[in-house]
């Protein structure tokens, strides 16, 4: 009798945290941020942007649906995808673009890379593909956005890992990707880059607002501590989720949808970030 008690409360704590799980890797978490600057032009005020970060070409169909279904519902003014839309260890090119075919009727869709598009051979054809569908690709380039009579400028670089083969460490290919771009420090200045820990190059360079993802919010989050593990700042990630400043620059770094590092996360549900930008 006893044993079989102990198979019973086994097979329920087995359910029970396989519910958990289930609930932590598919239900998405909407989180709203407020960004006010006083550079920030006033025919600006109240722009929206919806970040996706860390797809990882992600096969659960009802994280995809839901996450469709809150941007639609969000009205953002432009959608930016912030690095590692395909995953490198199973990579399905038909899976990303079949998500941007539901989302870029929703608002312009602006992209960046991550690691895991310089890890695989037919990035060519996920970039090909992704421009026939509207997406405008940011690799080192300035994209000026106008409303009325104002502008601002919104700033792309690729993956540092593009260029792994070099000497030069991540900091240095960075800031000589942004060395070319011509954009004018005086408007307010958003910079799309996936790696969050490069932070001190991003400020250097006199970003306002710099929208970032990689670190998967940690992968397994502690209370009261934050994220466990993340690429490239190892244990205890400094820069995991949430929002950072350094000097004049505001950093955001998305939990990201799908899973790298390990495959699963704990508490750290798939995050969908809404950024709505005040003039003060």
């Amino acid at each position: 009798m006893k044993k079989i008690i102990i198979i019973l409360i086994s097979i329920i704590l087995l359910f029970l945290v396989s519910l958990y799980l289930y609930y932590e890797n598919n239900c998405l978490q909407v989180s709203n941020y407020i960004v006010e600057s006083n550079r920030l032009p006033r025919d600006f005020d109240g722009f929206k942007i919806a970040q996706i970060s860390d797809f990882h070409n992600t096969n659960s169909k009802k994280l995809t649906n839901d996450l469709v279904e809150e941007i639609k519902d969000s009205k953002p003014s432009i959608i930016v995808l912030t690095g590692d839309l395909i995953d490198s260890n199973k990579t399905n090119v038909n899976i990303a673009i079949s998500f941007i075919k539901k989302i870029n009727d929703i608002a312009p869709i602006y992209y960046v890379t991550g690691n895991h598009e310089a890890r695989i051979d037919n990035y060519g054809e996920l970039k090909d593909k992704l421009e026939k569908n509207k997406v405008i690709i940011l690799d080192g380039k300035l994209e000026i956005i106008k409303k009325d009579n104002s502008e601002i400028n919104l700033v792309g670089i690729d993956d540092p890992s593009f260029n792994s083969n070099t000497y030069r460490d991540d900091s240095t290919i960075v800031q000589d990707s942004l060395i070319p771009i011509q954009y004018d420090r005086n408007n307010f200045n958003i910079l799309l880059s996936h790696r969050p820990e490069l932070i001190e190059t991003y400020a250097e360079n006199d970003f306002d607002l710099v929208l970032s993802g990689h670190a998967h919010g940690g992968q397994i989050r502690i209370p009261f501590i934050g994220g466990l593990i993340a690429p490239n700042q190892g244990l205890f990630p400094k820069y995991a989720s949430g929002i950072y400043e350094m000097n004049n620059t505001k950093m955001i770094v998305s939990r990201g949808i799908g899973n790298s590092i390990l495959p699963f996360r704990v508490n750290n549900r798939p995050e969908l970030v809404i950024i709505e930008l005040k003039n003060k």
